[in-house]
């Protein structure tokens, strides 16, 4: 059983634009804004992460409207800068949560490449932190149980394209909506990576060969 490690709560001043790209990103592959930045904080080296642009916080004027829910003002509706709130494991600042999830948002739209180096090369000097590799193995069984069941007659349909790429099956993505999933899905299932699987990567382009034609 491993131990269980603090969590923190994390207010993310951000512009609405970057909110808004980023929880999209974290629905087209059904988890949360918190998956999303646990897996680049735990998968990139922390100085490849602070190499990369912090897109900073809001821009003068840009604000987003709340509810309040307490006190003499509530029911009132109140102007705020706009922010993303993220439950992770205590230690990290703003400046980096916020340059992860600026990661993944590039690497989805092929603006950027990372090569990750094989994360079980551990030199015999070092020991596995029992809480990184709690999270780990639990973002290991999420892609596990997310991962699309490759069909037995493979695809050879746009319903059975779409199902590959985790689209509704009436669903009509434009081609670049297709690309940059394919793009996402990819970096998981190519057999290069440390649980990527030939089968699925197969059907993965054969789905985005039929649906960008």
């Amino acid at each position: 059983m491993c131990p269980k490690s603090h969590k923190s709560s994390y207010t993310i001043p951000c512009a609405s634009s970057f909110r808004d790209a980023i929880s999209a990103l974290a629905v087209s592959l059904r988890g949360n804004v918190a998956d999303v930045a646990r897996s680049i904080l735990l998968t990139v080296p922390e100085e490849v992460i602070r190499s990369i642009p912090d897109p900073g916080g809001p821009p003068p004027g840009d604000r987003e409207q709340t509810l309040i829910k307490s006190g003499p003002s509530a029911g009132k509706l109140w102007q705020r800068k706009p922010r993303i709130q993220v439950r992770l494991r205590s230690g990290y600042d703003v400046s980096t949560v916020r340059r992860a999830l600026n990661i993944a948002l590039r690497i989805n739209n092929g603006s950027l490449e990372l090569k990750l180096a094989n994360p079980n090369a551990l030199s015999p000097e070092t020991e596995p932190d029992q809480k990184l590799s709690g999270e780990v193995e639990r973002l290991k069984k999420i892609i596990s149980v997310l991962a699309f069941d490759p069909l037995q007659e493979g695809v050879s349909t746009s319903e059975e394209a779409l199902h590959v790429l985790g689209f509704a099956p009436r669903e009509n993505p434009d081609k670049a909506t297709v690309r940059a999933r394919f793009r996402t899905l990819a970096t998981i299932h190519h057999p290069d990576s440390h649980d990527g699987s030939h089968h699925r990567m197969s059907q993965l382009n054969t789905a985005m060969q039929l649906l960008c034609k």
